[in-house]
């Protein structure tokens, strides 16, 4: 991988702005429908109505003051964090697979920082132009085109960056009801501020820093050169064939076709410079592979439109593996997904995505939890009787709120005590704590080192669950 020698010097020198001319091509395709995509999921999601009776009839809202997570139809409480340790593990080994297969995938097609950047970049050039337009308004002086042109890409940037907040916020609420609140001044602070930090936040990453984000912000950008292999597919220049053994030269006189350049010792490279217009990180992907390239492909877009106009086979610039680069003579590049750690990434995203499903499929409607009263250990009451106390925490998972029955197996009922209640009451996603009490003969409670606890919810009797816990009288006596 190279570093340029002025990175080593002064890797935080000033920007030099990067004015990207549009390209169109496969790549450049697929990175315009998955930020389509990404758009129509990421600002409409919060929009979609869902059926349901126990919350707003919103598909995802993240109901902080419910303590609650709605999912189309799942609910997911603090309970579930497991849930959410699982769904980390199975995105950051995919990240991984997807690195040691393809290197920066990832961010050259799927990053929330590539696809603001792109979009914003896609607004710079419809109100000022193409990038020579945009290069010659930047170097020229102040004046009412670049006040207009400039001033009317900021604005737009701000309402883009605005409406991203929002619709961020708006996923922690029901949305018509929030966004009404909002701007008649009655939603909560928390709102104003997180709307105003995540406006100031998106303008900056995608309208000022774009690729330093990339370069100096983004830790991925800096680890990710230890999960490449030989076999790692990410874009690269075929310096062989571009190069040869004079170098590139320009398309002129004498050095048109492919004859005349490969007659005179000169590659399949025109020196057109397009691939490093396109580039959205401002790199030259002939240097040889670099940490700032993102592998959006876009340089490969613009060296195939070259190359079918010049008449040339395509792929000087292509997805390619070194090893591949390096042989005497390189084969059509594919995916090498046959070696160890590719392999163990999928299994584990395989296991872990199965248990993910089993655990969301299996989940019972609640959860339960008895433990003994410790201080003290037993209680002898004026009658002789022995008295241990247990505390019996529930926690209801189901939308409505459930009553639960609460008794004891091999004892007579009379022994529990509940405080007088028959039943317990628990709201949907809320948890409670009933004290309980067993009281026992001598004589039975000498012999009695259980108490096994029958948990019923009425709704689902069939998930009656029995508890077990010690009950203390003999061991401290002796």
């Amino acid at each position: 991988m190279q570093v340029g020698l002025e990175e080593q010097v002064a890797p935080l020198q000033e920007r030099i702005p990067v004015f990207t001319r549009s390209i169109k091509g496969g790549f450049r395709r697929f990175k315009t429908s998955m930020l389509v995509l990404a758009y129509t999921v990421y600002f409409l999601l919060p929009w979609l109505p869902w059926s349901r009776t126990d919350g707003p009839s919103q598909a995802v809202m993240f109901d902080l003051p419910g303590r609650r997570f709605l999912i189309f139809d799942l609910t997911v409480y603090p309970q579930d964090v497991i849930w959410l340790a699982l769904l980390l593990f199975i995105a950051a080994t995919l990240l991984f697979f997807a690195t040691a297969l393809v290197g920066r995938a990832f961010c050259g097609y799927f990053c929330f920082q590539t696809l603001w950047t792109d979009f914003y970049i896609w607004i710079e050039s419809k109100i000022q132009g193409e990038r020579p337009a945009r290069i010659r308004l930047y170097r020229q002086p102040w004046n009412r085109e670049k006040f207009l042109k400039v001033g009317g890409t900021h604005l737009i940037w701000v309402l883009a960056s605005f409406w991203t907040a929002m619709t961020f916020v708006l996923y922690f609420g029901h949305a018509p009801d929030l966004l009404a609140r909002f701007f008649t001044g009655q939603a909560a602070t928390a709102s104003y501020i997180t709307v105003g930090l995540l406006t100031v936040t998106t303008y900056f990453a995608a309208g000022y820093l774009r690729e330093q984000v990339c370069t100096y912000i983004c830790p991925y950008g800096r680890f990710q050169s230890v999960m490449y292999d030989p076999e790692t597919l990410a874009v690269h220049y075929d310096a062989k064939r571009g190069e040869s053994a004079h170098g590139r030269a320009s398309a002129r006189s004498g050095l048109r076709t492919l004859g005349e350049r490969h007659a005179k010792g000169h590659g399949d490279c025109i020196d057109c410079g397009l691939c490093v217009q396109v580039c959205p990180a401002g790199i030259d992907i002939r240097e040889g592979l670099q940490y700032k390239c993102i592998s959006c492909g876009l340089c490969i877009d613009a060296c195939n439109g070259i190359m079918d106009s010049m008449g040339y086979p395509r792929g000087l610039i292509r997805y390619d593996s070194e090893a591949n680069l390096s042989s005497p003579v390189p084969g059509k590049p594919r995916l090498h997904w046959k070696r160890l750690k590719i392999i163990g990434y999928g299994v584990s995203i395989v296991l872990m995505t199965a248990y993910l499903g089993y655990s969301i499929g299996a989940r019972s409607s609640f959860e339960d939890a008895v433990t003994q009263v410790r201080q003290p250990l037993f209680v002898v009451l004026s009658n002789g009787d022995i008295r241990n106390r247990y505390q019996i925490r529930l926690t209801n998972k189901l939308p409505q709120p459930e009553r639960f029955v609460i008794a004891v197996r091999d004892l007579p009922a009379s022994v529990l005590d509940l405080g007088g209640m028959d039943e317990v009451v628990v709201k949907p996603g809320h948890s409670i704590m009933v004290q309980a009490s067993i009281v026992l003969k001598p004589e039975l409670a000498a012999r009695t080192h259980e108490i096994r606890f029958s948990i019923t919810p009425r709704s689902r009797p069939e998930e009656k669950r029995i508890e077990s816990a010690g009950f203390h009288y003999q061991a401290s006596q002796s």
